[in-house]
């Protein structure tokens, strides 16, 4: 692809980077085949070719974002399959993400959308603020109806989100240092983490348990909180930075052999640390050595040897866009649960993200419900006794549209190896 970038504007590294990833693009369209959106609506700016020429046209003309252009990013799912069909190596991600940044300093939206966006950016890395809003919003939710039939979708959307049980607070999980059991073989930070803290913290609790009897000592920092990944994918880059900032700090000072994540939408902002902060010379190597250090908890196991059990139950393993397209995790879950004996089966049209995305199944919920609605009727084609997954963002929105029991993948490996039975087999 050709650019017209001026020396001047090339002398920013911010645009000399989207420089070089956009000359990678030879246009060949593999990419429209796999995007969920192009899949859906058909519509060339609605995929990642017609994206990336909306992005060159906004970033070379040096001027704000347009409605338009504002309207294409937005729908973007941020799923990155294009980037695992592309053959010529483009790294979409962080050009979307540099195009988010400056739709978010040169755009002005609606005063609705702009209150909605940073009320969800406020609260949602913020665990306590985020239980106390998910409480208010439990006893909003029978307006939901309503507040569709005045069509206030993204509103509706959110009161949808909300569990229809709280969840207890767990103790494991909670800041602090576990010890090993037994012989100590490692010493490992836990990403303790803000919405998946507060939806589901038996996933903390369960990796602690598996680790710990593995002999692992696991460290869960109180500070670092959000990993930065939702305000990053809004484009709100300064709040993203700090917090990532935030985090390498924790994690340095800890001194540990591996930082585990167990959503895997922020494994792959943490494993993207080098990247987003090379230009700050006071963290540019300390955030390339944590990036190194951080570990999906699957892909940390896989390593460890678990030995075969018998039995278990017929399962379908979702694989998360940030999992599989993300940190090319593609094959270590599915192995470790065949290993601790669970039959897994692969879901159709796996490679389709199921809508999540971050704040996207609030901020464009026609969309993120249609994704949803296909991703569920394919996993109950193989009708399974359980769904398998490491993401939170999944559990939540395809767990909106099935009654089957969906877990995470560790709290699965967790009872295999000894821990307790997940309550939402019960």
């Amino acid at each position: 692809m050709q650019t017209t970038f001026t020396p001047e504007q090339l002398e920013q590294p911010r645009i000399a980077e989207a420089n070089t990833i956009l000359r990678k693009c030879v246009h060949c369209g593999f990419c429209t085949a796999t995007c969920p959106t192009y899949v859906l609506l058909g519509d060339e700016l609605d995929s990642p070719r017609g994206r990336i020429y909306l992005i060159k046209n906004m970033l070379e003309s040096g001027q704000p974002a347009t409605a338009e252009t504002v309207k294409h990013l937005d729908r973007c799912l941020s799923c990155l399959s294009c980037m695992t069909t592309c053959p010529s190596g483009v790294n979409y991600m962080h050009l979307v993400d540099e195009a988010r940044a400056h739709v978010e300093e040169t755009y002005k939206r609606p005063l609705f959308e702009r209150l909605l966006r940073d009320v969800l950016a406020y609260t949602m890395p913020r665990p306590r603020l985020f239980r106390l809003s998910l409480i208010g919003a439990k006893l909003a939710s029978p307006l939901a109806p309503l507040a569709k039939s005045f069509g206030a979708t993204r509103v509706a959307a959110l009161l949808g989100l909300v569990p229809k049980r709280m969840p207890t607070p767990e103790r494991f999980g909670q800041p602090g240092t576990y010890e090993a059991e037994g012989r100590k073989t490692g010493r490992v930070a836990l990403l303790m983490g803000c919405v998946q803290s507060v939806l589901d913290p038996g996933i903390n609790a369960a990796t602690i348990r598996l680790l710990t009897r593995l002999g692992f000592e696991v460290v869960v920092s109180g500070e670092e909180a959000c990993c930065g990944s939702l305000t990053h994918h809004m484009g709100k880059e300064e709040d993203a930075l700090a917090r990532a900032r935030r985090s390498v700090d924790q994690w340095t000072k800890a001194d540990v052999d591996a930082v585990i994540v167990t959503a895997s939408g922020c494994g792959t902002t943490i494993k993207d640390y080098g990247h987003m902060l090379r230009l700050d010379p006071a963290y540019a190597e300390k955030a390339k050595a944590i990036s190194a250090k951080a570990k999906d908890i699957t892909e940390f196991l896989i390593a460890q040897n678990l030995p075969e059990a018998k039995g278990g139950m017929k399962l379908a393993y979702h694989s998360a866009c940030s999992m599989q397209h993300g940190q090319k995790i593609r094959t270590e879950p599915q192995k470790l649960l065949r290993r601790a004996g669970f039959t897994v089966m692969e879901v159709p049209e796996g490679h389709l993200c199921c809508g999540s995305a971050g704040t996207y199944n609030i901020l464009q919920p026609e969309i993120a419900t249609r994704l949803r609605d296909r991703k569920v009727a394919n996993i109950e084609s193989l009708a399974p006794q359980a769904i398998a997954t490491g993401n939170i963002g999944c559990m939540t929105q395809i767990g909106l549209g099935t009654g089957i029991p969906i877990l995470h993948t560790i709290e699965l490996l967790d009872w295999a190896y000894g821990g307790p039975r997940p309550e939402k087999l019960a």
